[in-house]
């Protein structure tokens, strides 16, 4: 670099490339590519530190000290960054202006160690308006917003690796507790809790069409109306009950008997008279511009996309310049976004579409900060969804039309209605009946016009009436009334969590920040804590377990309460307002106001893991957990003390769908075994068709013995004593497995020979002589030529594929040639190779591109987690580690000088002992015996230390 550039250190390689463009030839624009180093891993410590470090990486005696290294994947951009600091005469620290990008920012001050004059550069654009005034308006690094980063990501460490391996020991190895993790997990088991307890009542109601009289202006203008009033007494309405299916007031209930009744009735009088015309005018605003919260619930609601995706696509048009930055609480917008979100109304729906103030908005939230702006298009004038189609793709294009749609319309005219509700009245045989209907006009759709937010599924929706358009009517008008239906409903539940919704209850307990709900539930759905049934989040039983142990010993730190109160805290550290580390010794060690973690931990006492995995169905059936999952636990009550039966309870079942009456049946279900499909032609072995753990697969067994033998004095039939031989192991039973296609009910003995005699020769090739055969293997059906493979498209062409069909699939390129792909996602080119970078899915899974190098994503992660600098590293750390070996190649290990044997002298009594005669058979039979003895005590005593070793690991943790 030429000397007086000044050097500019961004986060991603995206916004490197635009923000280099914006400032010219004076600057070198590099980017860290996310952070550089964190928190040490056990290995990496140094052994004289290992004492002080060695369990968190933080020296938790000498005031929460972290240990600090380079990620490995961090090492070719750290060096880059020297290279180009050694010739620069500024430094430009430009991360994002959060607590995460101060904190990289001072991470990257800490590593490189400047001497020439550092400066942090912020912005909440990538425009070049925006990136020039950045550099003019340069300040300091803000120390407090690291201190709370650092003391967010020391706290975690603590409660993660403090609360984390009790679970291992209690519930199942791999689990994780964190801080924002285990409350939502609770939330969403507690909203399950309530599903189980829920007990739903039944009500009923009548419905019916109501019309003008005939001469009237107005005549046959039908519309639906719905009986509310039964000799003045109101009827009962889903809300009207609690979650016990107790009314909660009196109102008048009706059976089906009663309802049906009352519609024959009203049907019969005919007509209705009215007696109230009630007419209201309303207002409606638009809603506040996105905040990071927002933006995640309606990207789920409208969209369709979890947290996570939103986040992901909403980075792509921040660092394409498409958006301001997407991580903020605010829902305050600039002047100049204001002004364009109004001229943008104005051109699209006239002068009236905004007020004559601009509207100005503060964000609900005691705690908003960092980020100065609202989410919204970047730029002093919008970009229309329109005119930026071709630069994105289909989910950046979606997403983009959201957040421009949402900040037009915060800055338009509130929309006008007005809402018309007509009450008509009858004698239904002996009682007096009152029926309703409303309908509401928008006078002036205002806002409505660009946009209107999504809404979450409601409880008790069914007693919501549509909305409809009402003919003009006046009091004392005779009305029309028949087709009366008798409708019955139940009260429902509670709806289960969705993400947005999740995301909208995190938020307003004030537990974690709205930049980390991603992660947060994608971490409780990989831990298998809670799946997902369409948009709806069903918690798990191993979910039930895990915050069943943590309410029980972990109360304070599951608390909604004191998780908020901690969010509350690192805000206050990051006003400057609070001491990190006098905070951490409160938190960790305890003080007056809280009992701190370290003594929870170290007073844990007994935990029967036993009950916590327990949930009690019935008085004879008990929900367990297990290694394997979910089962039944059944005591037979005739039999108490035997053992209990074991019932496999279905994986699709969600826990509230567990009731007694589905135990019952699920405990009374016959007994699944294995399905006899017939014997083997070839071999007399008898096919059956089982169910396993892995899934369906057929097996041949042993015909059963019939050589039985009679009793000579009773002429009882008896089986023939077995010889006692010595046998070598039998050979294990063929399998072979069912394909996807393929059912245990109905797959028939031909199949099954079909399956088992895989894999199947298709026939030689010509030009080598060697044998082609299809098969099925765990990525698919495939052919296999010697060492070669193709892929098949289909489980049957496995028994169809013709030796000419094989011939010309080898005739063409292995990967990629025999058909079109579209890639699952494209980035812009990578900065090394100047090619562009794509996803694409291959026969092992997804993988990252450039047509040069191929990288694996790996297991756990998705394409959607991948992001532009992602990818860029992935494909930089696999060209550091240069091409893989070729399989089959052997290093030569380096040959060792024999050790010199020191010369042999025998002594006396091993001259004697050499001479002695060979042990009996006998002695060595008492030797091995008397060895196996001893081997048994060993292993008793090794399991025993090992299971006190582990019961004092789990007390001490």
């Amino acid at each position: 670099m030429a000397e007086g550039k000044k050097l500019v250190i961004v986060e991603s390689p995206t916004k490197m490339r635009s923000i280099q463009g914006y400032l010219g030839d004076g600057y070198e624009v590099l980017s860290s590519v996310g952070h550089i180093r964190d928190l040490a891993d056990k290995k990496d410590i140094p052994a004289d530190d290992k004492k002080a470090y060695g369990k968190y990486s933080i020296d938790v005696e000498n005031d929460f000290d972290p240990y600090y290294v380079v990620s490995d994947r961090k090492t070719k951009t750290v060096a880059e960054l020297r290279r180009a600091l050694k010739s620069a005469d500024e430094v430009l620290l430009a991360t994002d202006e959060d607590r995460e990008g101060e904190a990289i920012a001072w991470h990257l001050l800490e590593t490189l160690k400047p001497k020439v004059p550092v400066k942090r550069m912020v912005f909440h654009e990538i425009t070049k308006d925006a990136i020039q005034a950045a550099v003019g308006n340069t300040r300091e690094l803000d120390l407090a917003l690291v201190d709370a980063q650092e003391t967010r990501r020391i706290l975690d460490r603590l409660y993660g690796w403090d609360v984390s391996p009790v679970l291992w020991y209690k519930v199942k190895s791999g689990l994780s507790a964190g801080r924002v993790q285990s409350a939502a997990t609770r939330m969403v088991v507690e909203r399950e809790r309530e599903r189980m307890a829920f007990v739903s009542a039944e009500y009923w109601d009548v419905e019916a069409q109501a019309s003008a009289s005939a001469g009237s202006a107005t005549q046959g203008a039908a519309f639906g109306v719905r009986l509310v009033r039964v000799d003045g007494g109101q009827l009962a309405r889903g809300t009207d009950f609690d979650d016990a299916g107790k009314l909660k007031k009196a109102v008048v209930v009706l059976s089906e008997a009663d309802a049906e009744a009352l519609a024959a009735a009203v049907d019969a009088a005919g007509t209705a008279t009215v007696t109230k015309v009630e007419a209201k005018p309303g207002t409606r605003s638009p809603y506040a511009p996105f905040t990071t919260s927002t933006l995640q619930q309606e990207a789920g609601r409208k969209l369709s996309m979890s947290a996570k995706q939103a986040m992901s696509v909403a980075q792509r048009l921040y660092e394409k310049g498409y958006i301001t930055y997407m991580r903020t609480d605010s829902v305050a917008l600039s002047t100049q976004a204001i002004q364009a979100a109004r001229s943008q109304a104005v051109a699209l729906y006239g002068d009236s579409a905004v007020p004559l103030k601009p509207r100005v908005y503060k964000s609900k939230s005691k705690n908003a900060q960092e980020a100065h702006e609202a989410i919204r298009p970047s730029g002093e004038t919008f970009r229309t969804p329109a005119s930026v189609a071709s630069g994105l793709d289909r989910d950046e294009q979606r997403l983009y039309d959201l957040i421009w749609k949402r900040t037009v319309a915060s800055q338009m005219s509130d929309a006008k209605y007005e809402t018309t509700t007509v009450t008509l009245e009858t004698q239904a045989a002996d009682k007096r009946v009152e029926f309703t209907a409303s309908g509401t006009v928008y006078t002036f759709k205002g806002f409505l016009e660009a946009y209107e937010e999504g809404r979450d599924e409601k409880r008790n929706a069914q007693d919501s009436s549509a909305d409809q358009s009402l003919p003009a009517v006046a009091v004392g008008d005779e009305l029309a009334i028949g087709e009366s239906v008798a409708k019955g409903h139940r009260t429902t539940p509670k709806p289960r969590y969705t993400e947005a919704s999740l995301v909208k209850a995190l938020e307003e307990h004030g537990i974690g920040r709205p930049s980390t709900f991603a992660s947060i539930i994608g971490t409780v759905i990989d831990r298998g804590y809670a799946t997902k049934r369409g948009q709806a989040l069903v918690p798990t039983w191993l979910a039930f377990s895990v915050v069943r142990l943590l309410e029980q010993h972990f109360a304070d730190l599951i608390d909604y309460d004191f998780t908020a109160a901690l969010e509350d805290d690192l805000d206050a550290i990051a006003r400057g307002e609070q001491n990190r580390v006098e905070w951490l010794k409160s938190f960790y060690y305890g003080s007056e106001n809280q009992v701190g973690l370290r003594q929870v931990v170290d007073n844990l006492g007994e935990i029967d893991a036993r009950a916590l995995n327990s949930t009690r169905i019935t008085d004879d059936a008990t929900l367990r957990f297990g290694k394997y999952g979910p089962y039944l636990e059944v005591i037979d009550p005739a039999n108490p003390e035997a053992k209990p039966r074991i019932v496999n309870v279905p994986e699709d079942l969600a826990p509230d769908e567990l009731t007694a009456d589905k135990a019952r049946e699920l405990i009374d279900a016959p007994v699944a075994g294995d399905r006899v499909l017939g014997e083997n032609p070839e071999n007399g072995k008898i096919v059956v068709v089982k169910d396993g753990r892995f899934g369906p697969y057929v097996q041949e067994n042993d015909p059963v013995s019939d050589d039985d033998a009679v009793d000579e004095a009773t002429g009882e039939v008896v089986d023939k004593p077995k010889k006692k031989t010595k046998k070598d192991a039998a050979p294990k039973p063929r399998t072979a497995s069912l394909f996807r296609s393929m059912s245990v009910d109905t797959i028939d003995l031909d199949t099954a020979l079909q399956l088992l005699s895989l894999p199947r020769v298709v026939g030689a090739d010509p030009a080598t002589g060697e044998e082609i055969t299809a098969q099925n293997g765990r990525f698919g059906p495939y052919l296999k030529k010697g060492a070669d493979s193709r892929s098949l498209e289909s489980e049957s062409q496995i028994f169809d594929v013709t030796l000419e069909q094989a011939l010309e699939l080898y005739a063409q390129p292995k990967y990629g040639g025999r058909k079109a792909s579209s890639a699952l996602k494209e980035f812009e080119a990578d900065p090394v190779s100047g090619k562009p970078i794509r996803i694409r899915d291959g026969r092992f899974g997804a993988y990252v591109t450039d047509g040069e190098t191929n990288v694996t994503i790996p297991r756990g992660q998705t394409p959607d987690d991948v992001t532009f600098e992602i990818a860029v590293q992935m494909l930089a750390d696999k060209r550091a580690k240069g091409p893989a070996p070729k399989r089959g190649a052997k290093k030569t290990a380096a040959k060792k000088a024999p050790a010199k044997k020191a010369p042999a002298k025998k002594t006396a009594a091993k001259k004697t002992a050499a001479k002695k005669a060979p042990a009996s058979d006998a002695d060595k039979a008492a030797a091995r015996s008397e060895a196996a003895k001893k081997a048994a005590a060993t292993r008793k005593a090794n399991a025993i230390a090992k299971a006190d070793a582990a019961r004092a690991a789990a007390r001490a943790q």
